[in-house]
């Protein structure tokens, strides 16, 4: 059904699923072992020359793109939202309101039960502020996304610069006594964060609740604080592709294959030389901290706006072949999965449950991704033959219209 409901639904489904799947390659690493991980390769044992390769292609490939993918997908389908209840003359924000405040309660309970790495309670309440911003047209909430996301990570580079030079003039050994101290305290930071995880996250299921409850509360919030500058800006964008009919292939093909490759080849000329001069260091903590942290995501939004081109330009001939069914059924599922994922890989990492926690490199972290790949796609289109929505799906769909609705 070119240009129809179904076709358009199917390319949010798709690209969802891809990036459901995309972002577990990078959130492995937060099950499997200390925050720090994340960015200090040699945190927990001496990286391996595989080790570092797999950490460059993840940087390159993975990370930040995939949480970007998601992000405008949010962005999309809260437009689509909006627009099917404005056509059946429904009250659409209100229940959006509601879906939103649902979300956020489930992504405080998907941290205090499970992850510190909950992205739900972020995404609610950045989802309430486009709200506020929807009215915007697609060209105004373009343009004021990005100056927003510019300035955001403008300052963020400020602010990230001294600690990247005192580190840098640490490497070679001509750091002054300001720089030098400057280093000492991140690299001490770095290395208390891990000691103090470690014990934690190989404890049993009610310490690591206790501890959540009653020493970090309200983390969640100092999330949102450190994320809404690139986040939101990033649902606005879009939001206002979604408008401009970008998810159900309206613009022409040789527009949307211009956009897919300059947006890539733009993002990817950027990243290169970056990633060159880490990896020519060794990775270093508070560089690569900094760079993951935020001052790669203009790199990263370029590569995902051109994952969405490109996933757009496939969605035709994707959607009729067996794999392509099965990441649409997994991006229908997108928060049974992301949630899901969660329970099977603290289950094997904690000490709750197999207690793998700070065993394993990168390298070897990609068979538990291959696992959750395989999970996702394997249970997806099953379920969805037998029901009309995921479990989690179901469970926001009915609270936020305050009635049981139909599962089968």
């Amino acid at each position: 059904m070119p240009g129809g409901e179904r076709e358009r639904i199917a390319a949010l489904d798709l690209i969802r699923g891809v990036a459901v799947l995309g972002i577990l390659a990078i959130n492995v690493i937060g099950f499997a072992g200390p925050s720090p991980a994340t960015y200090a390769l040699d945190i927990m044992q001496p990286a391996t020359p595989s080790d570092r390769a797999v950490f460059a292609l993840n940087l390159l490939v993975f990370d930040g793109k995939m949480r970007a993918l998601f992000t405008l997908l949010f962005g999309a389908s809260m437009a689509l939202f909006l627009e099917q209840r404005e056509e059946a003359r429904g009250e659409g924000e209100a229940q959006q309101l509601r879906r939103l405040a649902w979300l956020m309660v489930f992504g405080q309970l998907h941290y205090f039960l499970f992850w510190w790495g909950d992205i739900l309670f972020l995404y609610g309440a950045c989802g309430l502020l486009l709200l506020a911003l929807s009215p915007l047209s697609p060209r105004a909430m373009t343009l004021t996304a990005l100056a927003c996301f510019a300035l955001w990570h403008g300052w963020d580079a400020l602010a990230s610069w001294p600690g990247i030079e005192a580190e840098e003039a640490f490497r070679q050994g001509r750091a002054t006594a300001g720089q030098a101290a400057e280093y000492r305290r991140q690299i001490d930071w770095i290395a208390d964060q891990t000691e103090r995880e470690n014990a934690l996250y190989r404890s049993g299921y009610l310490a690591i609740l206790r501890y959540k409850l009653a020493e970090s509360p309200f983390w969640l919030f100092a999330m949102l604080r450190q994320n809404l500058g690139e986040t939101l800006p990033l649902m606005m964008i879009g939001m206002a592709l979604g408008r401009s009919g970008f998810f159900r292939g309206a613009w022409p093909r040789r527009r949307l294959w211009a956009f897919a490759i300059g947006t890539t080849a733009a993002g990817l000329a950027a990243s290169v030389p970056v990633l060159a001069w880490l990896a020519e260091r060794g990775f270093p903590p508070i560089a690569n901290g900094a760079m993951l942290g935020g001052l790669l995501a203009p790199t990263q939004m370029l590569i995902a706006l051109g994952y969405a081109a490109l996933l757009v330009l496939a969605v035709p001939a994707l959607v009729r072949t067996r794999p392509g069914r099965r990441l649409v059924a997994a991006g229908r599922m997108a928060l049974s999965n992301y949630v899901g994922t969660t329970v099977v890989m603290t289950a094997i990492f904690y000490g709750w449950g197999l207690g793998l926690f700070g065993r394993f490199g990168n390298l070897e972290l990609w068979a538990f991704v291959l696992l959750g790949w395989a999970l996702m796609l394997a249970w997806s289109e099953p379920w969805l033959r037998r029901f009309r929505q995921g479990p989690l799906e179901w469970a926001w769909r009915s609270l936020t219209l305050a009635r049981f609705v139909a599962m089968r």
